[in-house]
């Protein structure tokens, strides 16, 4: 490659972050459909060894509609109702906390008696959780004066499922009509580069969506027969979190443990709640990891909450759905440019 084309490609890719960063709103649908798309493509391609294309991506949209459309009539409405339980408890927390654990934790620490002016704090929770309505009410005014981002807002979402099913029916001529823009000096080299990129994340995205569903659930079970007030947002909250290895292990014991304690005020309870836990971590580290995921992807928790900071602060919640593909790629890259590197004479 001479001085003249390095210098073409990296103008190209400047300009290629400058639309992003610029248009990052509009091709936020565009991202999460193409997201969408990737993921049910191998299904879709399964499908089509005995149906035709078009009849195989009706089959896979409206699998992932029924989904959705479960998550939203089932799911968010429990969430809704435990969060307003635990708004509700909270002040009675916040007394436990003030009366029993502050006082506790002084004299196991050796240290002075000391207490929390909570008073303000309890009685904030308490006026607003008694005026919903005039909450409501001042959302409503606040949206009616923004009525072109809801707008838009109501449009991306229903761009979205559009896109998809677009997407997902011409993903393999969209992924052919690319190949066939490649200069043939590069192709196989970003061929076989492209793969191992999908190879990564396709096992990232569809395996590790899969073991957090079903941590979610499990954690969510499991607190539920120990009695736990909240066990469906807790579980949630480990699940959601447990892209990251170990981390919705730590922060479900850690959120479900003061739960139980707040709860119950008996220490015993910890007991069945680092079961629950534990049986989880088990049977993700044996089972489900094994199973769902493979020993493909090769992306570091650190590298993945990196990618995913740096891509929200960049370009809000576009640069989020954008972070992962990019990590990957950006991964395989320098796998690539490491091996040239062992090559090379200057390594030698």
């Amino acid at each position: 490659m001479t001085q003249t084309q390095k210098w073409y490609w990296l103008t190209l890719a400047l300009i290629a972050l400058l639309l992003f960063y610029l248009l990052a709103p509009v091709l936020t649908p565009f991202m999460a459909a193409a997201i969408l798309a990737y993921m049910g493509d191998p299904l879709a391609d399964r499908l089509e060894r005995k149906l035709p294309r078009t009849l195989a991506v009706v089959i896979v949209f409206a699998f992932i509609s029924l989904l959705a459309i479960l998550l939203l009539v089932v799911l968010v409405p429990l969430v809704q109702q435990q969060i307003g339980q635990f708004v509700g408890k909270l002040p009675t927390y916040i007394d436990r906390i003030q009366g029993q654990f502050l006082p506790w934790l002084a004299q196991s620490l050796g240290l002075p008696a000391f207490e929390l002016n909570l008073a303000g704090l309890k009685q904030a929770i308490r006026d607003n959780w008694s005026s919903a309505g005039g909450m409501a009410a001042n959302l409503l005014a606040t949206v009616s004066k923004s009525g072109m981002a809801m707008l838009a807002g109501l449009a991306n979402i229903v761009l979205i499922p559009v896109l998809t099913f677009y997407l997902l029916r011409d993903w393999d001529v969209l992924v052919a009509h690319v190949h066939d823009l490649l200069p043939r000096s590069v192709e196989p080299v970003v061929r076989r580069l492209a793969l191992e990129s999908d190879a990564v994340l396709g096992a990232f995205l569809r395996g590790q969506l899969l073991v957090m569903i079903a941590l979610g659930a499990i954690y969510s079970i499991g607190l539920w027969l120990v009695g736990l007030d909240f066990s469906l947002l807790i579980g949630l909250l480990a699940g959601l979190v447990s892209f990251v290895p170990y981390l919705g292990f730590l922060v479900g014991i850690v959120v479900a443990g003061v739960a139980a304690l707040l709860q119950f005020q008996d220490a015993f309870y910890l007991l069945p709640v680092l079961l629950v836990f534990g049986v989880g971590q088990i049977i993700e580290s044996v089972v489900l990891t094994p199973l769902l995921v493979g020993d493909r992807i090769g992306l570091h928790p650190v590298a993945v909450i990196f990618a995913v900071m740096t891509g929200g602060q960049l370009f809000g919640f576009f640069g989020v759905l954008l972070a992962l593909p990019s990590a990957a790629v950006i991964m395989v890259l320098l796998r690539y440019l490491h091996q040239r590197y062992k090559d090379s004479e200057l390594y030698r």
